[in-house]
């Protein structure tokens, strides 16, 4: 009800008649109604609101759009902001073995999430094992390891004993046997106001296992109280981050996800459902699309987006002639492609690179749609080590990036190549803008 709502209030605000200032302060009036509903609190709704109207009276909107599309943005921008803004989360470990300890109060979903998890990283070709410390609720043990079955996951866990000592046990012999990412799953406390003793566990087996993440899982049904239960825990370890259950429909799902953005420590997922594939990477500008509605922010975007684009592809395309190219080069250059044809229209808009380019054969460069979005994926599944250094990729990591993005090995080995392809063009490109600069033709 609440997403329908704000949705209704962009369809009236573009669609609408009256002044542009009688339907800004109509609009912000529906945004203020629905976030409150939402269960968002109350100040962070006046500040939100407050910088939006601040950004409508001072900012003019660029050539091509109106300013009541102009206005849209503004608040799309805002929006993302209060969510969380546009750090990228790293999902992907960038080492392996590594060790993740899920903590959070009793009935947030917190072995569900284990399992989801040991599915989203089984399918990008990990070896995942899971680990049981919960001794106290009835039927722990036995859900975690029928979800360790579920995904192919290794499993380890003991009905009684201590929790910091099992999870040491299980993490030893889960590395021995392989896994590459163990998760481990602790006891709950019943609900609110119940989190000392699940911290004190939490540093107990912390102190013990050192792992490499400490992830608390959080039922959006708490609405505001998330961001003392995220702060705390927040303050109580520094590499904390935060996965939200049970976003399937709780009106005040947008209280806890402002909450928990609020105390500064990064949501990584969401839990769209009880179903073990419903986990979904947490993205503050694609839940704010939603929040918005789809068509028309989207189209909205799209088109800023053609305005932006020319931009950064001329420094993209600037950066790979001076040597700057990573996997992340290639991947602009693809995602270009689609919208553009070729890689001599996005080389182009460098000044004076059609001369060079006049020269080059680029049949070895000209790709296929379906070879593009194979591609695309394969870059989608690497970490970051490897989209800012390519030339660490070996055969294990070329079987994990198959793996995960639903291609081939060999298709892997294909992208590599390009990536080496257009390095050597680039390198080519730069000994020829260096020689035409000597002769004087100031390319």
């Amino acid at each position: 009800m609440v997403l329908d709502n704000i949705r209704n209030a962009v369809s009236k605000f573009l669609s609408g008649g009256g002044t542009y200032e009688r339907a800004i302060k109509e609009f912000i009036r529906d945004l203020q109604r629905e976030l409150l509903r939402a269960d968002v609190n109350v100040k962070m709704v006046f500040e939100l609101t407050r910088s939006i109207e601040k950004r409508a009276r001072e900012e003019r909107p660029p050539p091509g759009l109106s300013r009541r599309e102009w206005f849209l943005k503004i608040v799309y921008d805002e929006l993302t902001k209060l969510f969380g803004g546009n750090r990228e989360p790293q999902l992907l470990p960038p080492k392996v073995p590594w060790v993740i300890l899920l903590v959070g109060v009793q009935g947030s979903g917190k072995t569900t999430t284990a399992g989801k998890l040991a599915l989203y990283y089984s399918r990008r070709g990990y070896k995942v094992g899971l680990v049981s410390t919960d001794t106290y609720r009835p039927g722990a043990y036995e859900q975690l390891k029928t979800l360790a079955e579920k995904t192919g996951a290794l499993f380890y866990g003991e009905k009684s004993g201590r929790p910091e000592e099992i999870a040491l046990r299980g993490v030893k012999l889960l590395k021995g046997r392989g896994a590459e990412i163990i998760i481990i799953d602790t006891a709950g406390r019943h609900g609110y106001g119940q989190e000392s003793a699940l911290l004190d566990e939490m540093k107990r087996i912390a102190d013990l296992v050192k792992p490499d993440d400490v992830v608390l899982v959080i039922d959006a049904a708490i609405g505001q109280k998330a961001y003392d239960l995220a702060k705390r825990f927040h303050e109580a370890t520094p590499i904390g981050s935060i996965i939200v259950t049970k976003m399937d429909g709780t009106a005040r799902g947008g209280g806890a996800l402002a909450a928990v953005a609020a105390t500064g420590a990064q949501i990584k997922f969401i839990g769209t459902g009880e179903k073990i594939e419903e986990l979904e990477k947490f993205n503050p500008a694609r839940f704010v699309s939603r929040l918005l509605g789809m068509g028309d922010i989207e189209s909205l975007l799209e088109k800023i987006k053609a305005l932006e684009n020319a931009e950064r592809l001329e420094r993209e395309a600037e950066d790979a002639i001076k040597g700057k190219v990573t996997m992340r080069t290639i991947y602009h250059q693809l995602q270009g492609m689609r919208k553009m044809g070729t890689l001599s229209k996005i080389l182009e808009l460098i000044p004076g690179a059609g001369f060079i380019l006049s020269k080059l054969d680029e049949s070895k460069l000209r790709l296929s749609e379906e070879k593009i979005k194979k591609w695309l994926a394969i870059i989608e599944s690497m970490t970051y080590e490897e989209l800012d250094n390519p030339e660490i990729i070996n055969r294990r990591r070329i079987r994990r990036l198959a793996l995960g993005s639903g291609t081939s090995p060999e298709d892997v080995r294909e992208l590599l190549t390009y990536y080496k392809n257009f390095k050597n063009l680039m390198k080519r490109l730069r000994r020829d803008r260096s020689l035409l600069r000597r002769l004087g033709l100031g390319v």
